[in-house]
């Protein structure tokens, strides 16, 4: 599973993505989370599997979502919370929910 996290700049979304990497580690999950910015997000789409997006991005996730779509790639607006989930497991908890819903 590639996943790829979102947010403004960079960043914020590479502290998520080495969490959510350890976090999968830990429960020998086959994810691979990478993070990118929104300028660079398009280049990125068509490699990835779900797309995480930074809370702090909400009012472009229609957009986004757009982007993604052709693509078969789910899009994932994380909780306001996630910045402070030290150590990933909240994410990949949001990352399996958003799995499942996918398959329903």
């Amino acid at each position: 599973m590639r996943i790829l996290v979102v947010c403004g700049a960079g960043a914020s979304s590479t502290f998520v993505a080495q969490r959510i990497n350890s976090a999968a580690r830990a429960r020998n999950l086959p994810y691979s989370a990478t993070a990118t910015n929104e300028v660079a997000l398009a280049a990125s789409v068509a490699g990835s599997d779900l797309i995480l997006l930074g809370p702090h991005l909400a009012a472009h996730f229609e957009q986004i979502k757009g982007q993604a779509e052709p693509h078969g790639v789910s899009v994932v607006l994380l909780d306001a919370d996630v910045f402070s989930d030290l150590d990933g497991s909240r994410t990949l908890t949001r990352i399996e929910a958003a799995l499942r819903d996918a398959t329903a």
